[in-house]
């Protein structure tokens, strides 16, 4: 798995939401910060303005997507030149966060990212946009299964687009960059897909084809932090995940994040989340049962 599929598949909790909203002018929807949430919105029919704080109002149009990584809000309003009654119809929704399980590429991310719906742009996006518009209250067979799919190749396809468009000039650092790198990615899908394998900086830096030294130096100025401590945390981030399986017990969790003994993985577990882990995962449990208990 890519390092973009494992950090959204990490940090999403519960199934996403979306709904089909149709507004008539003169309109205007406020919607609250929702700390804990990301929030999409994707134009389907008609104009509108997007009014958040980051200055003047942003015109959308059919296609266009709107992301809020960090469940900032923001108000959306008709324009002034609409006629009376002139329709406008969106699809709006959102994704359940696990805050502690956040990647920092996500934290990177701006406040709300707009992609214009420009010809010739991700063709991919405006598949995923397509499906979702052709699907959402469709009533057809199999529409309960499909619009999760359609809304995770979303969110994969949204943030795929910003970080290929990002600006990445020489001397550029953070995620965007070190996605960018040949080598510093190589280095963490390797970590990816293998985070029990007992990696060691030099043969990191063999995958990323680079010496050990120039590695550890490109790796730490684009992430932010040593090779072996962004392992250390994306093992325990992974870990926190798999203990929430049913059949999961702690030593086979410690056996799928690299620790040969169990003693080791709950004290490394406890220096970084705080708690060991059966008692993280009671709480957990707990904090994810309310919370569909709260939905219905």
């Amino acid at each position: 798995m890519d390092i973009l599929s494992d950090v959204i598949s990490a940090v999403r909790a519960g199934t996403p939401a979306a709904e089909r909203v149709e507004w008539r002018a003169p309109w205007r929807q406020d919607f609250p910060d929702q700390p804990g949430t990301a929030g999409f919105l994707v134009v389907l029919q008609g104009t509108c303005r997007l009014i958040d704080d980051a200055g003047e109002p942003t015109h959308l149009a059919p296609g266009d997507v709107v992301f809020s990584p960090h469940g900032n809000g923001y108000a959306l309003a008709d324009t002034p030149a609409t006629g009376d009654r002139a329709i406008t119809v969106t699809l709006c929704g959102g994704y359940e966060l696990t805050p502690e399980w956040t990647h920092p590429l996500l934290r990177e991310l701006p406040g709300t990212i707009h992609l214009p719906a420009r010809p010739g742009r991700d063709p991919g996006l405006r598949a995923a946009v397509d499906v979702l518009g052709a699907e959402i209250d469709s009533g057809r067979l199999g529409a309960t299964a499909l619009l999760p799919v359609a809304l995770d190749m979303l969110l994969l396809y949204v943030l795929r687009t910003w970080f290929e468009a990002h600006p990445r000039h020489e001397g550029a650092t953070g995620w965007a960059a070190a996605l960018a790198d040949p080598g510093i990615s190589a280095a963490l899908n390797a970590m990816h897909d293998d985070p029990a394998h007992p990696w060691t900086v030099q043969e990191l830096a063999g995958r990323a084809r680079l010496s050990r030294a120039t590695f550890s130096r490109r790796f730490g100025s684009l992430t932010g932090q040593p090779p072996l401590a962004y392992l250390t945390w994306w093992r325990m981030t992974t870990a926190a995940r798999l203990l929430l399986e049913p059949a999961a017990t702690i030593d086979t969790v410690a056996g799928r994040v690299g620790y040969t003994s169990e003693f080791a993985f709950a004290n490394a577990f406890k220096r970084h989340f705080h708690l060991a882990p059966g008692k993280y995962r009671h709480q957990a449990r707990t904090r994810m049962d309310g919370g569909r208990r709260s939905h219905h």
